[in-house]
């Protein structure tokens, strides 16, 4: 996750129903409900946690029951002061009150998802934490924690799990993710651990899987409380066997044995706030809305298409329609290695604006770079008096188009097959296309060369692409 470039953009939902997400969340709630709780009586020890012989009564105020109540009820006192909505007011006395971030509770959706955003950054930090067993078999004599016994490297560990969520954040935003639908643990831990160009893993590299899961399904039920991901945790019968016959990869058919975790619209909220905290590009559906058209076409260029269609549907309801499209034509000129993708992104905007923008596609019929593009619209939508282009304009059209693609998809299927169209439709294309005066032709030409199947038709392309870039001076 520490690459510079973008991530896909993520559809959040509106901060008014993430601010009622953040509000019912266990840690949360709790938390406040024990600052509301707590009065002139309440005493903390000299760690700020709540005395002992009042945890009962905190346990009971929460509806807590069984063995771990009152570990729960001190686990949601510590999140309210952590988190600044209980204040210690006198540290000799242990008294206390209530703290002044109480009130954003009940203020703006952004209050509360601050305060909300301090309660994940607590719940990361336990996840990260060995269990509590290990630490009290790591105590020395002294009765201080032997670090180096556990086996256990702090940071380490954050890079881990901060890891596994940016993994787990680009699978759920990503065009090819389950979007909102479960990750199987295998494969999560396995992101962490296998390298990509290792083909079959081996049997060291499916021990450290399954040890990763393990870690994770520890980390994942500590994290679920604060409302971060819905987890289906390991098989208890799974984990038994551990010892015996580690957990790896497994097929469709058991994977949900092994562990199912999904990202909550609260938790996508949250990992993109830390992402963008820590410097990442993470972009967001809506973020271009009130910028220029030139930002939404270059910014939209890397989005998957329903992503980009959905940028653009918002930045469209906030602008009168022909004015909108006048501003996306202007938008999509130019000479510059992404103006084809520009001026395609244009095209798909423009599909969304309807026969009120055909003022400002006449206008632009004459135009050499939006001329063929606005007789396609027209045509399309069958307006009458549309002039036919030339022969010049279609072949510009078709390297514009072309180059477009390239930089949209790279060498896709779909590609390959408007290559195999093109060379089969028009028999002399190669020989007029080298002449086109468009700065892309030489690579489309090449690009051609190298999608098409037929060793002839791809020698040709070849050698128009040479003729190309000797006639461009390249």
């Amino acid at each position: 996750m520490s690459d510079s470039s973008p991530l896909p953009p993520v559809r959040l939902h509106p901060e008014a129903e993430l601010a009622r997400d953040a509000l019912s969340t266990p840690l949360l709630a709790r938390a406040a409900r024990l600052a509301r709780w707590a009065g002139e009586d309440t005493r903390v020890d000299a760690g700020g946690g709540l005395v002992e012989e009042q945890l009962p009564a905190a346990a009971a105020h929460l509806q807590l029951t069984g063995d771990d109540a009152a570990a729960h009820a001190s686990e949601a006192w510590r999140i309210a002061v952590d988190t600044g909505l209980v204040e210690i007011v006198d540290e000799e006395e242990g008294t206390v009150t209530a703290g002044a971030d109480l009130a954003l509770l009940s203020g703006a959706p952004q209050d509360v998802l601050g305060v909300w955003l301090t309660v994940l950054e607590t719940a990361l930090a336990d996840a990260s934490v060995p269990d509590l067993d290990d630490l009290v078999d790591a105590l020395d004599e002294d009765g201080e924690v032997d670090f180096a016994s556990l086996d256990w490297d702090p940071r380490a560990e954050q890079e881990f799990l901060d890891g596994v969520l940016g993994n787990l954040y680009l699978l759920t935003v990503g065009a090819d993710g389950p979007g909102d639908g479960p990750v199987p643990l295998p494969a999560l831990a396995a992101s962490m651990i296998v390298p990509s160009d290792m083909g079959e893993p081996t049997n060291d590299v499916l021990e450290q899987v399954s040890d990763a899961m393990m870690r994770l399904d520890d980390q994942f039920r500590v994290l679920e409380p604060v409302g971060i991901v819905e987890y289906q945790p390991v098989d208890e019968a799974l984990m038994a066997d551990t010892d015996e016959e580690p957990a790896a990869v497994v097929d469709d058919t058991d994977v949900s044995r092994y562990g199912m975790v999904r990202l909550t619209p609260l938790g996508l909220y949250g990992l993109r706030s830390r992402l963008l905290e820590a410097g990442i590009a993470a972009p967001a559906v809506g973020d271009l809305a009130d910028k220029g058209a030139d930002a939404l076409l270059d910014g939209t260029a890397g989005f998957p298409p329903s992503a980009a269609q959905a940028e653009t549907e918002q930045w469209l309801d906030r602008r009168e329609p022909l004015a909108a499209a006048r501003e996306l034509l202007a938008a999509a000129r130019g000479s510059d290695a992404g103006a084809p993708l520009r001026r395609l992104r244009c095209q798909q905007a423009l599909s969304l604006v309807g026969a009120v923008a055909e003022p400002a596609l006449r206008e632009v019929l004459d135009d050499a770079e939006l001329g063929g593009l606005a007789r396609v619209w027209l045509t399309e939508r069958g307006f009458g008096d549309v002039p036919a282009p030339s022969q010049d304009m279609v072949f510009w059209l078709t390297v514009d188009t072309i180059a477009a693609q390239l930089a949209a998809e790279g060498n896709s299927e779909e590609l390959q097959g408007l290559v195999e169209g093109l060379a089969q439709q028009h028999g002399g294309f190669f020989a007029a296309a080298w002449r086109v005066d468009h700065p892309a032709t030489a690579d489309v030409l090449e690009a051609m060369g190298r999608l098409h199947p037929d060793k002839k038709v791809a020698k040709e392309a070849r050698k128009a692409a040479f003729k190309a870039r000797s006639q461009q001076g390249g």
